[in-house]
């Protein structure tokens, strides 16, 4: 019986070491402790031949629970916010000029344009006043406005200037005076186009004279009263109207170009 108790002993010693290898495969510290078995006070039956138990404690190895953390490894966490931006750096060189592109392809035909814009210059004005020849040619000047599109006619010297180039209409009406000639003439700038006139007469009478002309921006068209020479006047007065002049665009050089 006391063998059997000294063997579950040893067979208890293998199987603490049996542990501590498969918990810590590493090596023990080798520091030993006494260890003392509960049946270790007991004598062997007499007359079994066993010898006693020795005196004092068994050497008995400690045991230390050894864990390699290196082979724990977590999952893998979320990803951080965003840190601040930092402060721009300082531009770079300019780099060098690189090579010509390929000629792209054609693109489409854009939305039709506008129609070109109709261009107009028109004026009607009248004299409500007579007037005589005098030493020397004169500018018939007027002093009432039906029509002056765009101040093109000049109301201070009696002339059209042409802002907008093309074909014109010109017309004017004059009353002649009695027993006094009428003498006058359509100006293009400097040169005669068109005469005004009628041989006095006891009789007064209305004369009119009309012309179309091409102009160019700056030219101008007015009327110029003869000088004297002969005793040549024109009648108007304040009730009614009697000289009258006017003109207007028939078509512009551009248009329809």
């Amino acid at each position: 019986m006391a063998l059997s108790s000294q063997g579950t002993a040893m067979l208890g010693v293998l199987t603490l070491l049996s542990l501590s290898s498969l918990v810590a495969p590493g090596p023990p510290k080798g520091r030993l402790v006494l260890c003392r078995h509960c049946c270790d006070d007991l004598e062997p039956a007499e007359g079994s031949g066993a010898p006693p138990p020795p005196a004092g404690f068994n050497l008995v190895p400690e045991v230390h629970t050894y864990i390699n953390m290196t082979i724990l490894k977590g999952d893998k966490g979320e990803r951080g916010d965003r840190g601040t931006p930092g402060k721009a750096g300082q531009e770079g060189p300019s780099g060098s000029r690189g090579l010509t592109g390929s000629k792209g392809s054609k693109g489409q035909a854009g939305h039709p344009g506008d129609p070109c814009k109709v261009q107009y210059s028109a004026f009607s004005v009248g004299r409500r006043k007579s007037l005589h020849s005098l030493e020397s040619y004169q500018a018939l000047v007027f002093d009432t406005v039906f029509v002056n599109l765009d101040d093109h006619f000049n109301m201070f010297d009696g002339k059209f200037l042409c802002r907008v180039p093309g074909i014109y209409f010109f017309n004017v009406n004059i009353h002649t005076w009695n027993f006094k000639e009428t003498y006058l003439h359509i100006m293009h700038n400097d040169t005669e186009q068109a005469i005004v006139y009628a041989q006095p007469g006891d009789r007064s009478i209305m004369q009119s004279q009309s012309l179309m002309l091409q102009l160019e921006p700056k030219d101008e068209v007015w009327i110029r009263l003869y000088k004297r020479e002969r005793e040549n006047a024109i009648y108007s007065d304040d009730v009614d109207l009697y000289i009258t002049f006017n003109g207007y665009l028939i078509k512009g050089s551009q248009e329809g170009n």
